[in-house]
């Protein structure tokens, strides 16, 4: 049996929204990242920031919404950064239990997001 190890990419989530372009909208103006690319149809579509890749797929409602966890390396600026922008942070930026300083963003669709550190 081979012992050689392949290299695995950066995973991208696909995330469940009511509607592609205003989720792509809204992720653009509060959140910071680029519209990478909408399917014709608007079903689908991308969003881009750094080494961050989002997929949005239309869903109809209700549905689960997706939890993801973004390592942010100075998690004091990208609260500030995210506060100042307007995104909806449910649980603002403390030091947890778990040894992490974090705090958690919930976006339209009520997908959450918890930014990390340590």
């Amino acid at each position: 049996m081979s012992q050689i190890r392949s290299v695995f990419g950066t995973p991208v989530p696909e995330l469940p929204v009511a509607d592609v372009p205003r989720a792509q909208q809204y992720y653009r103006e509060v959140l910071g990242f680029e519209v990478g690319w909408l399917y014709p149809g608007d079903e689908i579509g991308a969003v881009l920031r750094d080494n961050v890749t989002i997929f949005f797929r239309k869903k109809q409602p209700p549905f689960e919404a997706a939890i993801h966890w973004i390592h942010a390396p100075d998690i004091e600026a990208s609260y500030r950064e995210l506060t100042d922008l307007g995104a909806n942070i449910v649980d603002p930026l403390a030091e947890k239990p778990w040894g992490l300083r974090q705090f958690t963003v919930q976006d339209l669709d009520g997908n959450l997001f918890h930014f990390h550190h340590g």
